[in-house]
């Protein structure tokens, strides 16, 4: 047959096979009608394509025999490459190569060929892209060798065949690529419907399945204990692997391998030697691809098939890599819309407690409203907030079972810290903690959780302002422990439940703070309308015990003789003791400690004191007490004392004592210092008063007396005079009227040094003199005509004479009005006038020394002067 015969066959070769791609043949149709024409085309007796798939491994994917043959190597078959064969020649070379004698060297898996009497071959590349993808091989068992030109046409042909082979794995590759988008598609649809992780999970392996032709898929989930969870799993016999199965992660197998190197891995033979779980479930050969979510390993995605003899084509591995990408996206998408809802849900939580911490709700309520808040978002059996205390216990404030049933650990029981729960552990570190399984020989409160059918907890700390406040655990009946993420999902609620309880306990601090500041301000009230020493102890006493909350109260003064006196008493249970007792106090009772040492106390136990007092604390049932000193100008003045029946006070309330105390003893020292203020006016103005007196008494009674003497002797010696003697008689009489005016200008000192009117008549007349004395016209209104005590008068009248005189000297006033009037024991006395104005209390002698009368007496006096606009000068004197 010539070379133009030949050609027409061949191109008749490639167009049926060119029809076949164009058409819907699948890729192993057009790989047998390959290797039917080859055959044909070069008269061989056997032809076959194989297609390499790694370097140490070919599967025959056609082969042909001429008419009267049998195939000796059928599809399927895994050859390795290796030995003196053709295959493995074209596979090291890259070009075609020929045996013309063929031998057992050929290798074990081609002694069936040489068994049927090959006796020469010839193997051409077939390349598709630059890559070699396989060979086609003719062989011949007639003794004469394939001829030297079969090498040429039948690399000729083969290139013809790559470009079929090349357009079918197109073909391939698209309906490959548009099964994948079509299940990224589904995938998507589920993930923006919102449907939960569980039915995305489901969909993607039944897509994966359905790419890939598998016969099992499996998606796992990496948990930190070390093991693999299955979250979704597919079959096409419709028996899959059961969801929520458990297996170590191991040392090897595809899970290792996954995770170690973070790319797809495939083990194409599972042996009777390797009976793992998987094994026994019928997986043959595995590949794997892992599914990594925000730069993480989340898990993977494995494709098996149960054949013998039949593992996953070898391109599987970048098939399930590449579809697990687009996976993982919808993975991520999944869980960040599971994880928008967590975070709604928390924020409502947040926004819910911080209503109650807004509204003032008692922090008991906050806790009960957390506690519940935490059960519902982790969906737990129950939940519980437990509060360390200083003694190394813990109290449950707040427990919420899902079932609403009772909790064998109510609130308010106290629990110890120690032993193997997470209470303790969180307790030690810091840090959350977690117990998967309980032992039965732990501590009484696990011993109450397993009870119930606990079987793990997982606890994480409060943190309040940098302080360990407490514990928020959930615990769950459960098998399977609690979800890998809770510690973190409890975590980040618990941020939020600690600045809530933070507001709260800042509410509470601020609520504290203004009780003790109100109370402080009533104390200096009373110090400043000047009561009593007893009102003002007995006031402090009932101050301090409120803001305490103590049962009773007791404010004791320390006397020089060391003893201390009782000056008030204050609370339900004051027992036998009496104010205005003395007694000495046993050492060790706290108000003891604090008399003596000049620092806060405590005593929480009684038993072992023998004192009067201590029996009457004890008959009181007093629990707890603490006082604390009080300090007034360096000295310790006494001290208050403080009880409670019930619990413990706070470990604060030392201090919280000691900053009350320093603020009473403020009060008590401006009450002594206003008293020794008040006496000391009192003193000064009665000395002025007694000065003025006795020099009134001591004109009145001695130079005025005298003058009057001279004046009677001198008219005497006038009368004796002759009358021849004028000059003399006139001079004498000159004498006399000088003595008289000096008489009368005397008197009107005296007068102005306390005036006699005042004494004799009261305030109006005295008023009315010193009106008509005034060169400012006065309109005077005195609205009382009883008698007032003395020092109550003599003020008055002082404040009346000075603004007369200041409204005349430096106020350049025409008018002045001055209205007297007494009611319900009060005199008030009123000046103004309208002159220049800007008088200043502390501007000079005349007023500071009129303030200092009056408030010496406990009188107030209050001035207005406004430049321009005259002067009021008021003031409001007891006249009770």
């Amino acid at each position: 047959m010539g070379d133009a015969a030949w050609s027409a066959q061949e191109q008749a070769a490639l167009r049926r096979v060119a029809m076949m791609v164009a058409g819907t043949a699948s890729p192993e149709e057009v790989f047998a009608t390959v290797a039917a024409e080859v055959g044909q085309v070069l008269s061989a007796e056997f032809t076959s394509m194989v297609r390499y798939e790694s370097r140490t491994s070919a599967a025959v994917v056609a082969a042909w025999a001429a008419a009267g043959r049998d195939v000796i190597i059928p599809v399927g078959t895994r050859l390795p490459v290796s030995g003196v064969n053709v295959h493995t020649l074209v596979f090291q070379t890259g070009r075609p190569a020929r045996l013309d004698s063929v031998t057992e060297d050929a290798g074990p898996a081609l002694a069936p060929s040489v068994a049927a009497g090959i006796r020469s071959a010839v193997g051409v590349p077939i390349s598709t892209e630059g890559r070699l993808w396989g060979a086609a091989i003719v062989s011949t068992t007639r003794a004469e060798p394939l001829t030297p030109g079969t090498e040429t046409r039948l690399a000729g042909f083969t290139e013809l065949v790559a470009a079929a082979v090349a357009n079918a794995q197109a073909r391939l590759e698209l309906s490959t690529l548009a099964a994948e988008q079509a299940a990224l598609r589904q995938v998507a649809t589920l993930v923006a419907r919102g449907e939960p992780p569980a039915a995305v999970f489901a969909t993607v392996a039944e897509e994966t399945g359905r790419v890939l032709a598998a016969d099992l898929v499996s998606i796992g989930r990496y948990d930190p204990d070390d093991t693999v969870t299955m979250v979704a799993t597919w079959s096409a016999s419709g028996d899959p692997i059961p969801v929520g199965l458990s297996a170590p992660v191991g040392r090897s197998g595809l899970p290792q391998l996954v995770r170690a190197t973070g790319r797809p891995s495939r083990i194409d033979r599972y042996g009777p030697a390797m009976r793992t779980i998987t094994y026994e479930m019928g997986v043959r050969a595995a590949v794997a691809a892992p599914i990594t979510v925000e730069g993480r390993p989340w898990g993977m995605v494995a494709a098996a098939t149960t054949s013998e003899d039949t593992p996953l084509p070898p391109g599987t591995e970048e098939r399930l890599g590449a579809f697990t990408e687009l996976v993982a996206t919808a993975i991520a998408n999944a869980q960040t819309r599971e994880d928008l809802r967590e975070v709604a849900a928390e924020q409502a939580a947040l926004r819910r407690m911080a209503t109650l911490v807004a509204r003032a709700a008692p922090p008991e309520e906050v806790f009960a409203a957390v506690t519940s808040e935490v059960g519902q978002l982790l969906d737990a059996e129950v939940a519980a907030m437990t509060r360390y205390n200083p003694d190394g216990t813990g109290t449950v404030v707040g427990v919420r079972t899902r079932t609403g049933a009772a909790w064998p650990v109510p609130v308010g029981t106290q629990v110890g810290v120690g032993g193997q729960d997470v209470l303790t552990r969180v307790f030690q570190t810091r840090r959350p903690a977690r117990i998967n399984r309980y032992r039965e020989d732990a501590t009484p409160l696990v011993a109450a959780a397993l009870a119930a059918g606990m079987r793990s907890t997982v606890g994480v700390p409060i943190i309040v302002e940098d302080r360990l406040w407490g514990i928020i655990a959930v615990t769950s009946t459960r098998e399977d422990p609690l979800p890998a993420g809770t510690e973190a999902r409890l975590t980040g609620f618990t941020e939020l439940v600690a600045t809530a309880i933070a507001n709260a306990q800042a509410r509470g601090e601020l609520r504290r703070v203004a009780e003790e500041q109100a109370a402080l301000r009533r104390v200096a009230t009373l110090v400043a309308r000047g009561a009593s020493p007893g009102e003002l102890f007995q006031a402090v006493c009932e101050e301090a015990g409120s803001v305490l909350s103590a049962d009773a109260t007791t404010i004791v003064r320390r006397d020089p003789d060391g003893e201390a006196t009782i000056v008030a008493l204050a609370g339900d249970r004051p027992g036998g003791l009496q104010v205005g007792s003395r007694r000495r106090f046993d050492p060790q009772l706290a108000i003891a400690s604090a008399l003596r040492t000049g620092r806060s106390a405590r005593a929480d136990d009684y038993s072992g004191v023998e004192d009067h007092l201590a029996e009457v604390i004890r008959e009181m049932r007093i629990r707890s007490s603490v006082a604390s000193p009080i300090v007034v100008e360096g000295r310790i003045w006494g001290a208050i004392g403080a009880g409670t029946a019930r619990e413990p006070f706070p470990p604060d309330t030392e201090q919280r004592m000691v900053d009350f105390t320093e603020l009473v003893a403020t009060a008590i020292a401006n009450a002594d210092a206003q008293a020794e203020l008040t006496a000391s006016r009192v003193r000064v103005v009665a000395t002025a008063d007694e000065t003025r007196r006795r020099i009134e008494r001591d004109l009145h009674e001695g130079a005025q007396q005298r003058l009057v003497s001279l004046t009677l002797r001198l008219r005497s010696a006038r009368a004796a005079v002759p009358s021849e003697l004028d000059g003399l008689s006139a001079q004498l009489d000159r004498v006399a009227a000088g003595l008289i005016s000096t008489l009368e200008e005397l008197g009107e000192f005296a007068r102005g040094v306390h005036p006699a009117v005042l004494t004799e008549a009261g305030l109006a007349p005295a008023f009315k003199t010193l009106a008509r004395r005034s060169p400012v016209p006065v309109q005077l209104d005195v609205r009382t005509t009883a008698r007032l005590p003395e020092h109550v008068e003599v003020t008055a009248y002082y404040v009346v004479s000075e603004a007369l005189a200041n409204a005349a000297r430096h106020d350049s006033a025409s008018a002045v009005t001055v209205d007297v009037e007494a009611v319900d024991g009060v005199l008030s006395v009123s000046v103004q006038d309208n002159g220049s104005g800007g008088a200043d209390l502390f501007g000079g002698t005349g007023l500071i020394g009129l303030k200092d009368r009056v408030e010496a007496i406990g009188g107030r006096l209050t001035l207005h002067s406004l430049p321009g606009q005259g002067t009021s000068l008021v003031v409001e004197l007891p006249a009770g």
